[in-house]
């Protein structure tokens, strides 16, 4: 099983990307569905993160990033590169993606995908808002078109 995880927060502008590459990819999906990928709207919710990745063979992940680069900047990233140790909290709010593939690969072991690649495009605006810069909405289109090419190239097993 492939899975493909779009997070964000579509009220707070280009942070909402990895949500609406995760949203478009769903709906071109219906066109031709695959019993052998499952894509998922996570939003914020790391603990979905973590339970959907859980079983499958291969994962991919899709955010924002904030890191100063030039808006609308795709990085691609192995997974295993950006895992990240929980915070000691309590508080289901700080628990991100990257803590779910450290926490998952912790707690699922072998059950966890060893395969995990993630998209990151450079935000612009990450304030209160409901659209995405032009620069991002334009890296969309291409994020998009290099998940389906992996998801044309995958086969399970």
């Amino acid at each position: 099983m492939l899975t493909v995880i779009g997070c964000g927060n579509l009220n707070r502008s280009d942070d909402g990307v990895g949500v609406i590459v995760a949203q478009e990819l769903m709906q071109r999906n219906l066109a031709s569905p695959r019993e052998d990928v499952c894509i998922f709207d996570a939003g914020t919710d790391g603990m979905g993160v973590m339970f959907q990745a859980r079983g499958c063979e291969s994962l991919i992940i899709i955010d924002a990033s904030n890191s100063g680069s030039e808006a609308g900047a795709i990085f691609e990233v192995p997974g295993v590169e950006l895992e990240g140790k929980p915070p000691d909290s309590f508080n289901l709010h700080d628990f991100r993606w990257d803590h779910a593939l450290y926490a998952g690969r912790q707690i699922f072991k072998d059950d966890f995908p060893k395969q995990v690649s993630v998209y990151l495009i450079e935000g612009q605006s990450f304030d209160l808002g409901l659209e995405l810069s032009p620069a991002v909405q334009s890296a969309v289109s291409e994020v998009v078109s290099k998940i389906e090419a992996r998801i044309a190239d995958y086969k399970s097993g």
